[in-house]
């Protein structure tokens, strides 16, 4: 859990900047054993929905590319 010395509070995990600072004061954010605080990586179903949304939307380019005359609105 993220801890914030000169504020004397802790952090959700999420509210840890990119860098590992506090939100309000900007001071670096220690973890409870006193080693510096990770910073979040992104979700792994986040790059699930990219990966299926760049499928989905070239699937769509194909199919305009191959029946032209066909608009799918």
């Amino acid at each position: 859990m993220p801890w914030c010395e000169p504020c004397d509070r802790y952090l959700s995990p999420n509210a840890v900047s990119v860098v590992g600072t506090c939100p309000k004061c900007g001071e670096r954010v220690t973890d409870t054993d006193g080693e510096p605080a990770d910073s979040q990586k992104v979700p792994w179903h986040f790059w699930l929905f990219v990966g299926a949304a760049g499928i989905y939307l070239g699937w769509r380019q194909w199919i305009l590319l191959l029946f032209p005359q066909v608009l799918i609105l």
